[in-house]
């Protein structure tokens, strides 16, 4: 529903219907020809959280019983709780209890810096005796160049930035200046709404300003200039506001395609998304095409018109035509909430100023975080978001219902996202401080489908290529250096220092091709998802990334804990190193028995070896639980 690729013939960040008329009777109309592809987004959204928890069944994790409990038992630290644990509290359902210092400690690593604590940094968490130590881990992370590092990524994977693409190649060069830009930013704490007003409305050059790839972006090949308009403002539309059906309206009207989908769409018109793309009508994109003496050679210049519209005058492109609307064939930019702007004003700068202040941005970003941090968003699918169904102050009409699970939590964390000047940091300490994102993943009570929407237990996620990537590194020792294309001699260690899911482009120690088996995507074509497969256990199983990090040999983590003389102790070691946990009693024993029998130094290196490779192999070394 959501693809997210440009092609030729049909470009827009989340490709939902493509190239259908009402003069045809929508015959290539994607929801009607198959409607059960769209129809129940949310409760997909629920099934496939559900059945996930079903794979991710570890048989033993070392830690206490994970018995239920009353919501109303546990600490309520902010608003957060007093949604989740209170709904809970008054429909009867029984939570998970809060995780253990070793469940928290691991989890809240990989969310926030994208991989695992070291041994030495588990055994310090766990061993200190402080109250506050998991606020104050929160704020030593989320003060740390990693977390920069991991959310510069996020907004870039948001973004789409890559440096090939079916619409437009920003090359290494205009790629590493968008990455750049989102490190500096996410570093000094710049507001959201700032970061995203830039991209939107500013103008130069894209090697010197990298914010202007968003614009490079909206390249659209194969049709008219009106298609570009479309394209940049289904962009805004979906990254920013998470309105994805827009893209369906540059089509056609809401009545008759999307009636079951969106309360808000269904009365929409194409007329209307049509003076919404004419915000674009007077953006310049010209391209740097000669080399010779051109330092900026291959970029593009980014500036603003002072005439231009958009034209109902169309009969060719990615879209159907374009035909005036009564008299009207020169559109003028017309913001969802009816403001009109005459030629005075640049567009492409009110209609940035407009989004960032639109309460459905607030409401998106936060919607985002939300599922990057609880695995489920508020509101399903993130970039199909319905604003006639997010308002608690203004429930939806018979038949529909509220499309966020908890409609008052959502516009709660909303206006704080607001209130705090739109800082990233500030929402995700507020989310991550709450008892609710603190629940331990494993639930002993009976669980029930329904709990999904309730947020009664953390829901374990798969890692990501780059997550098992850094964490296999750390781990080990062996740590590989990438050359990153467009940064000459400059070589990074960690998956999430680079900047799209290419890299490294020289595949050194089979590090790309391992990673995709993870399926990160491409940001174009492909998209992130958190699906198992084979290949990824055979990989784990397999691949010369995993064998050269589970050998003596090769991994100098792995040749100290061999000097450690004392089994019991070395185990410890091994299962702190690689899973950030101890080794349950059970594990203990059969590990024991099993390096009783390695009775020379050769047979003890080949146990330890083997032990390594099978903890790599557990379930919960592939999941943050």
């Amino acid at each position: 529903m959501y693809l997210q690729l440009f092609t030729i013939f049909m470009v827009s960040a989340t490709l939902l219907f493509a190239g259908d008329s009402e003069a045809n009777g929508g015959e290539t109309c994607t929801f009607k020809n198959a409607p059960d592809d769209f129809l129940n987004s949310q409760q997909r959204a629920i099934e496939t959280i559900n059945a996930r928890l079903k794979q991710y069944q570890p048989s033993r994790t070392g830690l206490r019983s994970a018995r239920t409990v009353d919501a109303g038992e546990l600490r309520w630290s902010n608003f957060i709780d007093a949604e989740i644990l209170g709904k809970a509290t008054r429909t009867h359902v029984p939570v998970a209890p809060l995780s253990t210092d070793t469940e928290f400690v691991r989890r809240i690593y990989l969310d926030l810096i994208g991989r695992a604590p070291k041994p030495a940094d588990v055994r310090a968490f766990v061993d200190e005796p402080s109250s506050t130590k998991r606020d104050e881990l929160i704020d030593r992370l989320l003060n740390s160049p990693d977390f920069t590092y991991r959310w510069a990524n996020w907004l870039g994977e948001l973004t789409q930035n890559n440096r090939t693409a079916t619409n437009a190649n920003l090359n290494n060069e205009g790629r590493n200046a968008w990455y750049e830009y989102f490190r500096k930013t996410v570093n000094e704490n710049r507001p959201l709404k700032d970061i995203v007003y830039e991209m939107i409305a500013s103008s130069g050059n894209n090697l010197d300003s990298g914010q202007l790839s968003w614009q490079v972006k909206t390249t659209t090949p194969g049709g008219p200039i009106q298609d570009r308009y479309d394209t940049g403002m289904s962009r805004a539309a979906t990254m920013f506001l998470g309105m994805g059906h827009y893209d369906c309206l540059l089509c056609h009207d809401g009545r008759g395609h999307l009636d079951q989908l969106s309360a808000w769409a269904r009365k929409a018109t194409r007329y209307e998304a049509y003076k919404m793309a004419a915000f674009f009508s007077r953006v310049n994109i010209t391209g740097r095409n000669v080399r010779a003496g051109d330092p900026y050679f291959n970029s593009f210049d980014i500036s603003d018109r002072t005439t231009g519209t958009y034209d109902l005058n169309t009969n060719y492109g990615n879209r159907p035509n374009r035909v005036k609307v009564g008299t009207a064939i020169n559109l003028m930019p017309e913001y969802r909430d009816g403001t009109t702007y005459g030629t005075n004003t640049v567009w492409r700068d009110a209609f940035a100023d407009k989004l960032v202040h639109d309460p459905m941005f607030a409401r998106n970003m936060v919607n985002r975080m939300w599922k990057q941090l609880f695995t489920m968003a508020l509101a399903e699918p993130v970039d199909q978001l319905d604003p006639a169904r997010l308002d608690p102050k203004n429930p939806p009409p018979d038949p529909w219902t509220f499309q966020a699970t908890h409609p008052e939590l959502l516009e709660q964390l909303a206006g704080y996202f607001q209130e705090t000047n739109y800082n990233l940091r500030d929402t995700v300490r507020l989310m991550v401080t709450s008892t609710a994102y603190q629940l331990s993943s494993r639930y002993e009570g009976e669980w029930k489908i329904d709990y999904v929407p309730m947020f009664a237990r953390h829901y374990a996620r798969r890692l990501e290529g780059e997550e098992v990537h850094d964490t296999l590194a750390d781990a080990s020792g062996l740590m590989q250096e990438y050359p990153i294309g467009g940064y000459g001699d400059i070589t990074v260690r960690y998956a999430w220092r680079m900047p799209d899911a290419t890299e490294p482009q020289g595949n050194q120690g089979n590090a790309r091709v391992f990673m995709d088996y993870f399926i990160r995507g491409n940001r174009d074509t492909q998209v992130r998802t958190q699906q198992l497969s084979i290949q990824q256990r055979l990989a784990l199983m397999n691949d010369s990334f995993v064998y050269n990090r589970t050998r003596v040999a090769t991994a100098p983590n792995l040749a100290v804990i061999l000097k450690i003389t004392d089994n019991a102790k070395m185990l410890d070691e091994l299962y702190l190193t690689y899973l950030a946990r101890l080794p349950a009693d059970d594990e203990k024993t059969k590990a024991m028995a099993f390096l009783a029998k390695a009775t020379t130094a050769t047979l003890r290196s080949a146990a330890l070896e083997d032990l390594a490779w099978s903890v790599v192999q557990k379930t919960d070394f592939l999941f943050n639980y």
